[in-house]
């Protein structure tokens, strides 16, 4: 088993949460962009029938 010192686990810890902040980042703006997208889609399907 290999042994890792509390830097190397904060380090990994560290890691990590940035992926997940990075991620939750690039979520938030596609669901922004996409969401203004489909809402004027729907509006326009509504506005034609």
């Amino acid at each position: 088993m290999i042994s890792l010192s509390i830097s190397e686990r904060g380090q990994g810890l560290l890691e990590y949460g940035l992926a997940i902040v990075l991620v939750a980042v690039i979520v938030i703006l596609m669901v922004s962009i996409l969401g203004t997208a489909v809402g004027n889609l729907f509006s326009n399907i509504m506005a034609s029938i």
